[in-house]
């Protein structure tokens, strides 16, 4: 073998390396980042990266959770979990702290998942963060595929389409004004099955929820959503047992489930390599909402 070959990266190493050359971008360029960190696997990836880009040191920012109040009880525990571990700090966001005080109202639908706009802009301004990583990834949805690894938003928390800058040869605009602020995606290039490639490598732990499991669902929309004290079936609709996973993790009343027999994860893999559908496309209930559901919320101040 010549010895270019031996310097070849391969397709995760590459992607590390991107990645981690993003979080040392952000630290170097811009005030007070958090890491967004809910305790879903692009997380715990990106957390995992941070802890590469500054080892020996500490992560030398918080990470914050935008709480619906509508959480899987598995993936919560995993968040605390992982962040006493890692000894860093917590910043927790209460959309049912927001509604008590009026700043948000409850749907009429009991989904709270457009109410975690406010909540993160107005955690945002009264941290002065000037930077939040994201793990939102380009092939998970139309509006993300626009997106730059860099997306400036306005002093109202606003992302323009049409006002993206440039990102020529990795070359980073962090430049902000009082008020405005970038949210950073570490993950853009990454795929759903390189996410779980990496887990695989890294032997990292992730949510029980993510793999294979007995559990009580009923169908809307022909999707299989979890009966909890979030979501509850119509009157008299049946409910049923089914093995299913969640690919991915968010309000508990708008994420459903797959039905799988993966339960660790190189079945996961396998079964991701073969999916045909996007994790949002085939669990996400909000996105439903119309074609530009997603970008429509980005547009508000949504990540």
């Amino acid at each position: 073998m010549s010895d270019a070959a031996n310097y070849r990266l391969s397709q995760l190493d590459t992607l590390e390396a991107e990645s981690i050359f993003i979080f040392r971008e952000v630290a170097a360029e811009l005030e007070r980042p958090v890491l967004l960190f809910s305790g879903g696997k692009d997380s715990i990836v990106m957390l995992r990266l941070a802890e590469k880009a500054f080892a020996p040191a500490r992560i030398p920012f918080p990470v914050m959770h935008v709480d619906t109040g509508h959480n899987f009880p598995e993936v919560l525990e995993f968040r605390d979990k992982r962040v006493q571990e890692l000894g860093v700090n917590l910043v927790v966001a209460s959309v049912q702290e927001a509604i008590d005080r009026g700043l948000v109202h409850e749907q009429p639908d009991g989904s709270r998942n457009r109410l975690q706009t406010p909540v993160l802009l107005e955690a945002l301004e009264e941290n002065q963060f000037r930077a939040a990583f994201g793990g939102a990834r380009r092939d998970e949805e139309k509006a993300r595929a626009k997106e730059r690894i860099y997306s400036f938003r306005d002093e109202f928390g606003q992302w323009e389409p049409k006002s993206q800058r440039p990102e020529v040869w990795n070359l980073f605009n962090g430049r902000v004004h009082p008020g405005e602020n970038i949210r950073v995606f570490p993950l853009s290039n990454w795929t759903e099955l390189d996410v779980w490639e990496y887990i695989a490598r890294e032997s990292l732990e992730v949510p029980s929820i993510y793999f294979a499991h007995r559990r009580e669902v009923f169908d809307r929309d022909g999707m299989l959503y979890g009966v909890n004290e979030h979501c509850r079936p119509a009157p008299g609709q049946a409910t049923f047992t089914e093995s299913v996973r969640y690919r991915t993790v968010g309000d508990a009343t708008l994420t459903a489930a797959v039905r799988s027999d993966a339960d660790s994860v190189e079945k996961v893999i396998a079964e991701t390599a073969t999916s045909r559908l996007t994790e949002r496309g085939a669990t996400r209930g909000d996105d439903r909402f119309s074609e530009a559901a997603m970008e429509d919320r980005k547009r508000e101040g949504y990540f």
